[in-house]
């Protein structure tokens, strides 16, 4: 029988993912700070519940799709480390935290270690993959903790993901995920700088773009997003705001290892840029519109 999953965290990536896991058949119980995200899953057959500890009661896995470590912490402790409607509160002995969420790596682990003490398991399982990937169930999980919790977990990491992939202890997945944020930022800034270059010189821009996709210069970005980029128009997959707050993650990883990484560092002074005028909620390609004028 499919297990009973609790699922904390309804936004653009939390709500396709919950309702492919409804689609596979698993009894879902779902809760959103904003209730009103809740009432579609629940059209479609999940439970709802009006506390994070009410949408733990009974499940065998619940998943966190939040959006950074102090949403992560409130919801799974409470304020100031324990409360009766965290949900903790609400997990038995035995249970199972899978956080899909993206935080900071010793975050994860302090997590994992106060869960520890309740006996209730966690798994730090990061997606990658952007709306696109959580409403086709193909997300890329990377996942760090223990091989026996991820082999509990793997049915319904399935129903959300096409690949799964265990990387170490607990706090690995995100240090992975860490790597894949700082490949975005690169990735996303080279196709937004060499369109802005391409325009400035007055080619014809879709054409060289077309052409370039068969090349060494191809990528997803370029595929996926270039397009909107040219014409200025950015259709959410993955918030710029966000990939900000996963840059900072990345770039505490490396100065902790003791490594610079430049060009995450510019693209962070990009994004910053874009937040302060306004940008924080558009998608990362939106980093097209700092090469423009009165941007910056």
């Amino acid at each position: 029988m499919a297990l009973p999953i609790g699922f904390i965290g309804l936004g653009a990536l939390g709500a396709p993912m919950a309702c492919n896991l409804l689609a596979q058949g698993f009894p879902l119980t779902v809760h959103n700070r904003h209730r009103d995200r809740e009432l579609p899953l629940a059209a479609a057959g999940a439970r709802r519940a009006a506390t994070p500890a009410a949408a733990a009661q009974g499940a065998a896995v619940l998943v966190l799709c939040l959006s950074d470590d102090a949403a992560v912490a409130a919801v799974l402790l409470g304020e100031g480390g324990e409360s009766a409607v965290a949900a903790l509160a609400g997990l038995a002995p035995g249970a199972l935290v899978v956080d899909v969420s993206t935080i900071a790596p010793q975050t994860s682990r302090a997590m994992a270690a106060a869960l520890a003490a309740r006996g209730v398991a966690y798994l730090d399982a990061p997606v990658t993959g952007g709306t696109e990937g959580a409403r086709a169930g193909t997300l890329s999980v990377l996942v760090g903790g223990a091989v026996a919790d991820l082999e509990r977990a793997r049915p319904l990491l399935e129903a959300v993901g096409r690949t799964i992939t265990a990387i170490g202890p607990v706090g690995a997945g995100q240090e992975a995920k860490a790597v894949n944020q700082v490949l975005v930022a690169g990735c996303y800034a080279a196709v937004a700088e060499a369109l802005a270059l391409g325009q400035r010189l007055g080619l014809p821009m879709e054409e060289v773009r077309q052409a370039l996709l068969g090349g060494a210069a191809g990528s997803w970005a370029l595929e996926h997003r270039g397009g909107s980029m040219l014409r200025s128009e950015f259709p959410l997959g993955f918030r710029l705001r966000l990939h900000r707050k996963d840059l900072a993650i990345a770039l505490g990883a490396a100065a902790a290892a003791g490594l610079e990484l430049p060009v995450a560092r510019q693209v962070a002074v990009m994004e910053d840029d874009l937040i302060a005028a306004g940008h924080g909620d558009e998608d990362v390609s939106a980093l097209a519109r700092w090469f423009s004028a009165g941007s910056r």
